[in-house]
């Protein structure tokens, strides 16, 4: 099996991410149009508690996997990486099928009690067999990434992006005439059917890597002896470097929950129908930050390859090598997230309007585009403690994040002079809070500085950029149609800020020369 460097598997997942994000952005764009902002919350409402039950099982076991079998590989055991994938397999299996028996039984009971709106249960049912889907890939990318080959992880992605555009936009389109709920459920069913085919791809990986490798398949009695030894404790290995890091992204997942029903009684005491909530909901959850996280791709490609070779690091005493990760990290995530940041500020409404056919959106991506920054930088730092093994420091901030996001929920939400607004500005503090948090233990931790110069230097790009796009989008009309005048004003602003960067050194095209292809193609020019 091919092994990465972090760059290479970077840029693999970084080109995957690209593919899936844009490619996801189908149904995102015409789920709305066809099914409301009322369907989509719908939609919405049950993902939170879906991604409580996931947390709950799998939080932590792709980090602990890919960190573990990355110690096998450096120490040259390739039997004890497959036996941690089947140990992992046997944990997340088991209580996967649990879970989902529980959610299938209690599904009326929750639906009608915890959550805010009894239609949901439909997409609740819908959903439930996600669980030990989600639950079995886990285990395989985490095997993958710790054998730093991200391939498998890449195309099993994009398959599980291709199924879900087809499926989510056909089921719900078949069902809608039967309701809007039957609608969400529907695209739910789609959701579904993309991530079995994502699991499908990644067990056919497996297996052709291991014939390709020509590596047996070894049963527990044909191990040698002193790997029984290790085996015995695989468990609580994976155990121990799991739990913190499930604790701490449960932290999120339950504030996400709580966030989508506190949200929706916050609304309510606000005097706003239960309905209209919803709609107001679903236009937040899965209209607006969608858009917001398109451009951390690059940031959760960079934390998934950052894992893997922060271990590998920290296991030989390489300092220096986890030092100049990072900062490899935050540059990338910090220039590569500017741009977007600032069309999504100044071209809001006309970006809301192509995309959703909803101006009325426009406040609230043009109010979070600022602090999708934070956002971007968060994931390296977080993937930094993890492998570093301080997930109980990302637990803390992840903690004082979310206690201090449900409180504003609370706080503002219910006034009706905010609204929606102020749920939307409790996830902008949040998001702050956490990144600060973050970057301070990281910093105590390996005494690590970061160079606040390329925050000035990104500051003032974006500065010039978001001049540059305002003029251009309203001075210089070259088109009448407002989606080529957007690419138009969009793109100026883009090569504009690209010209900054490089000649301030925040952009160094040298890095090219990294990429497979490029290089070969960088070479063939030399000769």
């Amino acid at each position: 099996m091919k092994k990465q460097t972090f760059i290479h598997g970077a840029i693999i997942l970084l080109a995957a991410g690209i593919i899936n994000r844009l490619l996801g952005f189908i149904p995102r764009i015409a789920l709305p149009r066809i099914i409301g902002p009322e369907g989509v919350g719908l939609y919405q409402q049950g993902y939170p508690f879906f991604i409580v039950l996931v947390t709950l099982i799998t939080g932590g076991i792709p980090l602990a996997v890919a960190k573990l079998v990355a110690e096998a590989e450096t120490a040259g055991q390739p039997e004890m990486s497959r036996r941690i994938l089947h140990t992992s397999l046997r944990f997340t299996v088991t209580l996967s099928l649990l879970a989902m028996v529980l959610c299938l039984v209690f599904a009326p009971w929750i639906t009608s009690h915890i959550l805010t709106d009894s239609r949901v249960y439909y997409t609740f049912i819908s959903m439930s067999p996600m669980i030990v889907i989600v639950a079995v890939s886990s285990a395989y990318r985490g095997y993958f990434q710790g054998k730093q080959n991200m391939i498998p992880s890449a195309s099993s992605s994009i398959a599980e992006t291709v199924m879900r555009i087809f499926c989510v936009i056909w089921f719900a389109y078949l069902l809608l005439p039967y309701g809007v709920a039957y609608a969400a459920a529907g695209a739910m069913l789609g959701a579904l059917a993309g991530e079995l085919i994502g699991m499908v791809v990644l067990l056919w990986q497996y297996v052709w890597n291991e014939r390709r490798d020509r590596i047996p398949y070894q049963t527990e009695t044909s191990l040698p002896s002193e790997v029984h030894l290790e085996e015995s404790s695989v468990l609580s290995r994976l155990m121990s470097i799991s739990v913190p890091v499930t604790a701490g992204r449960l932290v999120g997942s339950l504030s996400y929950l709580l966030e989508s029903i506190l949200c929706m009684r916050s609304l309510a005491v606000a005097g706003i129908a239960t309905g209209i909530a919803t709609a107001q909901y679903g236009a937040m959850q899965g209209m607006v930050i969608p858009v917001l996280l398109l451009p951390g791709v690059l940031t959760s490609s960079l934390a998934v390859s950052l894992v893997p070779s922060l271990s590998e690091a920290a296991a030989k005493g390489h300092i220096m090598a986890i030092h100049k990760r990072l900062h490899q990290s935050l540059r990338l995530a910090l220039v590569a997230g500017a741009p977007f940041a600032v069309i999504m500020y100044v071209l809001a409404e006309p970006l809301c309007l192509l995309l959703y056919n909803n101006g009325d959106i426009a406040g609230m991506l043009k109010l979070m585009a600022p602090f999708a920054l934070f956002m971007y930088i968060q994931a390296p730092l977080q993937a930094a403690l993890q492998a570093l093994d301080r997930p109980g420091s990302a637990l803390f901030n992840t903690f004082v994040g979310a206690v201090i996001k449900i409180m504003l929920i609370v706080w503002l939400a219910s006034q009706p002079q905010y609204g929606i607004y102020g749920a939307v500005i409790a996830i902008c503090i949040n998001n702050a809070i956490v990144t600060l948090l973050h970057g301070f233990s990281v910093s105590r931790l390996l005494r690590f500085r970061v160079r606040l110069l390329d925050f000035w230097k990104t500051g003032a790009g974006m500065i010039i950029m978001a001049a540059a796009v305002l003029y251009v989008y309203r001075h210089l009309a070259m088109f009448d149609q407002m989606w080529l005048q957007f690419i138009f004003a969009a793109g100026a602003g883009i090569i504009l800020y690209l010209l900054l960067m490089t000649s301030i050194k925040m952009i160094d095209w040298d890095n090219l020369t990294r990429i497979p292809i490029l290089r070969r193609w960088f070479k063939a020019k030399e000769i």
